[in-house]
């Protein structure tokens, strides 16, 4: 038992000296290399609803195919303000390394805007189709669009009210090394969910609308 003291000892001091040796810029390359991976996950996930939404697209039961319903200049604008809040998104994340909290709350608020304009009409979509009797209930077609679609949209709301914590979070604590390691899970978030929505606005309204 005595044996082996000291060795365990010496390996525990090790460790710790690691640990405090660990510099701040170290840490957020784990982290971010460690949200990397969960994203990964997610894109796996919508990789699923790509190819169920493949595999339907031309089950309408009789009912509206994308090329009756789709309105690519609608989505177009939807498209355009999610891309441009990447652009802000970005802003907001200089001015957090730079510790410039104008230019940190004036990307945010603009990226937070575009977040819910693209929301507004990702919903107002959903429901003109509704209205038109085109629900996720009409055919296999529209259910994987509703699914797939909706999925996206509601990565998106989740990320404009981690976008408002993020706010909140700087406020209240500045911009300390641990909000900044949160400020760049946020960002690989954000921007995850622009180059998701390039690959939908191709392979589901684009290609949807193209004729046979």
């Amino acid at each position: 038992m005595s044996a082996h003291a000291p060795s365990a000892q010496a390996h525990e001091g090790y460790r710790l000296a690691l640990a405090h040796e660990l510099h701040p810029h170290d840490k957020r390359v784990i982290v971010g290399y460690g949200f990397w991976i969960w994203l990964i996950s997610d894109i796996i996930m919508f990789s699923a609803f790509f190819a169920t939404f493949a595999v339907l697209s031309e089950n309408t039961a009789g009912g509206p195919s994308g090329r009756e319903l789709f309105s690519v200049g609608t989505v177009a604008v939807e498209t355009a303000c999610l891309l441009l809040s990447s652009f802000t998104c970005g802003i907001a994340m200089i001015g957090a390394h730079a510790r410039n909290r104008s230019m940190y709350y004036a990307g945010m608020a603009v990226t937070f805007v575009l977040g819910v304009a693209f929301l507004g009409i990702e919903v107002h979509e959903f429901a003109d189709l509704v209205e038109q009797g085109a629900g996720p209930t009409r055919s296999a077609f529209l259910s994987s669009f509703f699914a797939l679609v909706g999925c996206h949209g509601l990565h998106v709301s989740a990320g404009v009210l981690w976008l408002l914590t993020m706010v909140a979070q700087v406020a209240a604590k500045g911009f300390r090394e641990d909000i900044q390691r949160r400020l760049l899970c946020f960002s690989l978030f954000w921007h995850t969910l622009d180059i998701i929505w390039v690959a939908l606005f191709s392979l589901v309204y684009l290609v949807g609308v193209a004729p046979q």
